[in-house]
């Protein structure tokens, strides 16, 4: 059983648009390499055909996997969300307090995730170490390297 993301409206419809490709394109093109590598000759030698039957497994286990994550999949309602703590999607600004550097991140869900636009998972350390938290308050969060102490300066919504 697979467990429940949140996702925002542009990261399910990301979701939604890769599996209907993999269905729509990728799965009618890997029977289609199949049937030529079949029209080659004996199946017992043909490491063409071999190769096609992989990759077409791996084609229909990545389908599944979307559609069982998009099964559990459940949109936030942005409007429910309280901006007094760090929520998911909370834009949070924060101050490292070993170096005194600021950063500002979005806290999203897993598969949103993408640290060059400043997206980081929930499920990450950082970001699981700052969910709850108000302004002010110190989050301390465990990494390899020790412990980050970060203060948390504010907190909005888009």
């Amino acid at each position: 059983m697979s467990a429940i993301s949140y996702y925002t409206p542009e990261g399910l419809k990301k979701l939604r648009e890769e599996l209907d490709y993999l269905k729509s394109v990728m799965r009618p093109k890997a029977s289609q390499d199949i049937a030529e590598a079949r029209d080659k000759g004996d199946l017992s030698e043909n490491a063409e055909y071999d190769a096609a039957k992989e990759a077409q497994g791996m084609l229909e286990m990545r389908i599944a996997k979307l559609e069982a994550v998009h099964s559990n999949a459940r949109l936030i309602d942005e409007t429910n969300l309280d901006v007094s703590k760090v929520l998911v999607l909370s834009n949070v600004k924060i101050k490292n307090q070993s170096n005194g550097m600021e950063m500002k991140y979005t806290l999203v869900a897993e598969s949103e995730a993408d640290l060059k636009t400043g997206k980081i998972s929930v499920t990450s350390p950082i970001g699981k170490g700052l969910l709850g938290k108000k302004i002010g308050e110190v989050a301390e969060i465990t990494v390899p390297n020790g412990v980050l102490k970060f203060e948390i300066l504010e907190i909005s919504r888009d």
